[in-house]
């Protein structure tokens, strides 16, 4: 009869994505092969996300060897969360592997060397169920076909399926009104149209999501209160409207104005915008902080930043300043930049021209997140681009750098993750988004249709 208490080996890679991996897993044993303390030992040193990710496993297991009074031959009492949570107990596996592999598969590779140990603690422990626990896909692959039990680290996944993302807006159903309108109440503020409604869907939206409906008279409003027997909301500003011009910009589908009414709310301090390449995203958050930077002065300054990971090749290091450095990085900023500037010719005339060619060196700073920590912005408006390609860990510390009176947007694409062992279920940009959906003070929406042009648009449907 096998114990239902089971024996999880642990790969490097897991203690580096997770920092606190170790106290994951309730009532079951943990073992750490020699192996992964000397691979943690090789990436110790620097200041990239990984060393400091180890550093704190270090510290934790020395803690916990500490507790022990450097007994650890009958293995260590992993902490709990809370006393009624029972926990396992950490190992040390020293010896050396026994188990005979296949030619061809020496134990001098550090991969090959889990394998070997994973099928000697199932000989010494038949009645247990013994799992390697890997995010190297090839690893887990090789342990398969050795009868090997393995598994993706997935205690760090937001969701069950990226499908399950809060899209952050809700198509109102035909009959929506027929069944909320009873004891509706509406009023108008500073010439915005607000209603307070009742009834069962509204128990179920959240803080600044989007309503509309799809009719012969469009519907467009914002979740702006949750009460307890309903709720409150403001029928939408429409940026599509030539009156409505943000820096020259329109909005041009739905999901846009709902973006830009996000992005020009002083009240929202956190905005998510998710969306494959040419939906606006990028355009949008420039057009409105270089308005709110340099019209209505709302913010002091715009910074940009986003995660370096290269497509291909990695062309090598790059000489000058940090702004410099960033410059091959920050192609869209350009790219956009040249749109915001046409327009800014044709509203602003000469003065318009004048500004935005000095945007980058006056107002725009672009910042490396190798920098970012311990800072504090205040009065800025801080852009995250390529969020998807952040860890949980990264974003929190991105994100808790915000000071007083400053606004943060995440751009990004969950389809385009180009980090090692990120998916879209786990990218700090799911991670942010889930968490954030209840707050008041931030909003998130998922951007549909590309309007660059009709070939794009076409690639991105058969390509």
């Amino acid at each position: 009869m096998t114990s239902k208490r089971k024996i999880f080996v642990l790969d490097t890679n897991v203690l580096i994505h997770d920092p606190t991996a170790l106290l994951r897993f309730h009532e079951h044993d943990v073992y750490i092969p020699i192996v992964v303390l000397e691979e943690l030992d090789h990436v110790k040193v620097g200041m990239s996300e990984v060393a400091r990710n180890v550093r704190q496993v270090s510290r934790l297991l020395d803690e916990l060897v500490e507790k022990a009074n450097g007994d650890i031959t009958r293995g260590v009492k992993l902490p709990s969360a809370s006393a009624d949570i029972e926990t396992g107990r950490l190992y040390f596996h020293m010896e050396a592997v026994h188990a005979h592999l296949p030619n061809g598969m020496s134990t001098s590779n550090p991969d090959n060397t889990l394998l070997g140990i994973t099928l000697d603690l199932g000989k010494s422990h038949p009645d247990r169920q013994v799992i390697l626990v890997s995010k190297d896909i090839n690893l887990r692959i090789k342990a398969h076909a050795l009868g090997i039990h393995a598994e993706d680290y997935t205690n760090d996944q937001v969701l069950d399926d990226a499908n399950l993302l809060y899209p952050g807006k809700e198509q109102l159903d035909p009959d929506f009104w027929d069944k909320h309108s009873k004891d509706m109440e509406s009023w108008k503020e500073e010439g915005r149209t607000f209603y307070r409604l009742k009834g069962p869907k509204t128990r179920t939206w959240f803080p600044n999501q989007f309503l509309y409906t799809d009719d012969e008279h469009p519907f467009e409003a914002i979740v702006r209160r949750i009460e307890n027997a309903g709720a409150v909301i403001e029928v939408l500003k429409d940026y599509a409207s030539e009156r409505h011009k943000v820096w020259g910009i329109n909005a041009r589908n739905r999901e846009q104005n709902f973006a830009f009414n996000l992005l020009m709310d002083p009240e929202i301090d956190f905005v998510s915008l998710l969306g494959h390449a040419g939906t606006g995203k990028t355009l949008l958050t420039l057009a409105t902080a270089l308005t709110q930077t340099l019209d209505t002065r709302r913010y002091g300054e715009i910074i940009m930043t986003r995660q370096t990971v290269p497509v291909g090749e990695d062309i090598g290091f790059l000489p000058g300043t940090e702004e410099e450095k960033m410059g091959p990085w920050m192609g869209a900023l350009e790219d956009n930049l040249d749109v915001l500037q046409e327009t800014a010719t044709q509203e602003h005339g000469a003065w318009g021209r004048a500004a935005t060619h000095d945007l980058l060196k006056s107002r725009i700073r672009i910042k490396s997140l190798n920098f970012m920590r311990g800072r504090t912005f205040l009065k800025k408006f801080l852009i995250i681009d390529e969020a998807q390609n952040l860890t949980p860990h990264q974003m929190k510390t991105l994100v808790t750098r915000a000071g007083p009176g400053s606004k943060i947007v995440c751009l990004g694409n969950i389809a385009q993750i180009d980090t090692p062992y990120l998916t879209e279920t786990t990218s700090g940009l799911t991670y942010v988004v889930d968490r954030f959906k209840q707050w008041e003070h931030s909003g998130h929406i998922t951007l549909q249709r590309g309007e660059r042009s009709r070939l794009a648009d076409y690639a991105s449907g058969i390509l």
